[in-house]
């Protein structure tokens, strides 16, 4: 009979490789491709860490958390945008939490990290993991995307959005 820890370890390799597999296809689909090195360059190793390495950051950490300012909120790697600042609010969570993502902003999959499945989502231009949407927000949509702050970058309303990155 096989030993719990041995099941358990044989288990998260499995998953392991299965995501790594998952994320090697997935990256292909996306428009905006590029080396570990070169995100690196572009980005804080804390966004490098959530958005490619699908880490998470410590709750309340984000100063985007008490933003309240009118403008987008787009992704801290490719700068496409997100999120209309009118779709924020305070879920009490300690991550930046909306009720709405643009149209076709965003693509999801099924995460497995917490055992049981949860709904990612991910910029669709590069891939770059955001968070986790659930289903305890506000109406009208009774959806929560928590975000984690450092995967975002703020723009306030009447300052030009930064150029995509290609």
């Amino acid at each position: 009979m096989m030993k719990k820890r041995t099941l358990l370890k044989s288990l998260a390799g499995w998953l392991g490789v299965a995501a790594l597999a998952e994320r090697a296809s997935a990256a292909a689909a996306f428009a905006v491709t590029k080396s570990e090195a070169q995100w690196r360059k572009l980005i804080s190793a804390s966004a490098y860490d959530v958005l490619f390495d699908h880490g998470t950051e410590r709750a309340g950490s984000s100063a985007l958390n008490a933003e309240k300012r009118p403008g987008t909120f787009v992704c801290a790697a490719c700068n496409q945008p997100l999120f209309d600042a009118a779709h924020k609010y305070e879920s009490g969570t300690g991550w930046p939490s909306f009720w709405q993502p643009l149209a076709g902003a965003l693509g999801t999959s099924t995460d497995f990290k917490m055992i049981y499945p949860r709904t990612e989502y991910h910029c669709v231009r590069c891939g770059g993991h955001q968070g986790h949407v659930f289903k305890d927000g506000p109406q009208p949509t009774g959806l929560r995307y928590c975000n984690n702050g450092v995967a975002l970058a703020f723009v306030p309303k009447g300052t030009a959005l930064p150029t995509l990155r290609t």
